[in-house]
């Protein structure tokens, strides 16, 4: 049932009272006990966002000749990221919502590009199956055909297969510095030099590690090559408001030289509004989000984000010890860099049941799948609450190990069961059809697990409909 907009206006305060009540359910970040989602460092932090935020606030980055502050603001951030990133003058861009819009961005870069200059009229564009899923989106928005290259034992892919990949409808090539489900970074590198020598352009998603990665390796980190110094790297993605510790709504796109940016480009001539010229996917762009990330990098500055990677990087590290030490446990492949994922080795430990033992204890932790693992997105914050991690980690794995039970209750059935379901058509379609319960008139609830009263689950769901219809094929 929709609820109806109030007659009358209501006391400012109250609503700001109810806007705090609402977020009871809501995870509990301030305390470092979340794994994703929320990049939070303390109160003082926070207000100074939402100061610089709030003198924006109004503001509209839409026509950069109206609001000139903003289109300067811009400058300057983009400006900033090309120099972290070893760019050099000719180094361009602009600032989005956030990564999803500049990895969308860059695959309507490279599909126009190509089909301007090779007339090329079935797009493809190659990326390793780690690739984050806005790239996916990307390929479903835009018409541009994924061709996926399977990893090796360590988890960066296979180059040969790359190779062999590559054809005269290729638009890009995509590496990530880190990918999202394993922390690890691609072989950039060598993807650059196979992408010159084709003359493919080679695009870095560095949403995650744009803001980190960099001043990782100033204080000593040995991190490969991933940026502008590898010559066939024509554009990168990084996000400020993830390490760069902005307000939400803000990531950049670069580009090695306007020749590729000017494909990002819209332009329409004939509106009765007027000429129309954009440079990102959003029309209004909101102001508030420019200025916080401008205020960000000018409050940390270098120095600033060196501190916060080295705690970053001291939290990781303890963490990995402390998994390693753990024999049930280990990490996956070789991970640089602020995320890694863990999983089992040990038949008697289901890292799924693990994952449930860790939720009950206050943590709020992501699972990986194919194959299956935890996942954990380390920030400064974290470094505080490291050694109760560990050892709520520790009592965990007991718990499971003590009870194989657990390993068929919860969320581990579920995303158990979720993962052997063989025809992942029938998963995509029934996720979809949950998922877009929530939005339903009113309101709606995803229930991924356990299901209320003669409401089945997701998985219940699933499984059901993949028995009948193993049960259809065998009497047919």
């Amino acid at each position: 049932m929709h609820k109806a907009m109030p007659e009358q206006g209501r006391d400012s305060e109250q609503i700001l009272s109810d806007l705090d009540a609402f977020k009871d359910q809501d995870p509990h970040y301030k305390d470092g006990r979340v794994w994703s989602l929320v990049y939070y460092l303390d109160e003082d932090h926070s207000d100074f966002l939402k100061q610089s935020y709030h003198s924006y606030a109004c503001e509209n980055g839409l026509n950069p000749g109206a609001f000139k502050s903003l289109k300067k603001i811009e400058t300057e951030v983009i400006s900033a990221t090309a120099d972290i990133l070893n760019g050099t003058e000719e180094v361009c861009g602009v600032v989005t919502s956030g990564g999803t819009e500049s990895c969308l961005m860059a695959v309507k870069t490279y599909r126009d590009m190509a089909r301007d200059q090779r007339g090329v009229k079935n797009p493809e564009m190659i990326m390793p199956t780690t690739a984050h899923v806005a790239w996916f989106k990307a390929s479903e928005y835009f018409g541009v055909k994924i061709r996926l290259v399977p990893l090796t034992r360590d988890f960066t892919p296979d180059l040969k297969k790359l190779k062999r990949l590559i054809n005269r409808n290729t638009v890009m090539i995509l590496g990530s510095a880190p990918e999202y489900p394993h922390g690890t970074i691609d072989p950039i590198e060598a993807m650059g030099a196979i992408a010159q020598k084709k003359k493919i352009p080679l695009h870095v998603d560095a949403c995650v590690g744009g803001f980190i990665l960099p001043f990782m390796a100033m204080n000593g980190e040995q991190i490969p090559p991933w940026d502008y110094r590898v010559p066939g790297v024509t554009s990168i993605s990084a996000d400020i408001h993830k390490y760069g510790y902005a307000a939400k709504g803000a990531s950049t796109i670069t580009y090695r030289n306007l020749d590729y940016l000017r494909y990002q480009m819209f332009a329409y001539e004939n509106w009765p509004g007027g000429v129309f010229a954009s440079s990102a996917l959003l029309g209004t762009r909101p102001g508030g989000a420019y200025a916080a990330a401008w205020g960000v990098i000018q409050y940390f500055g270098k120095t600033g984000y060196r501190k916060l990677a080295e705690d970053t990087l001291s939290a990781v590290n303890q963490l990995k010890a402390g998994i390693a030490a753990m024999p049930e446990l280990e990490v996956m492949g070789n991970p640089q860099g602020p995320l890694f994922s863990y999983r089992s080795v040990d038949a008697d430990v289901n890292i799924y049941a693990v994952g449930d033992q860790m939720d009950a204890r206050g943590w709020q932790v992501n699972r990986n799948q194919q194959p299956a693992g935890l996942h954990a997105m380390v920030t400064a914050q974290h470094l505080r609450v490291v050694d109760e991690y560990l050892e709520d980690l520790r009592s965990a794995v007991a718990a499971v190990k003590a009870d194989p039970s657990l390993a068929q209750q919860g969320g581990a059935a579920t995303y158990g069961m979720m993962a052997h379901v063989p025809l992942r058509g029938m998963v995509k379609k029934k996720v979809l059809e949950m998922y877009s319960e929530q939005y339903r008139a009113g309101g709606g609830e995803l229930d991924l697990a356990a299901g209320a009263g003669n409401d089945s689950s997701l998985v219940d769901r699933l499984v059901t409909r993949y028995v009948n219809y193993k049960s259809r094929k065998a009497g047919s």
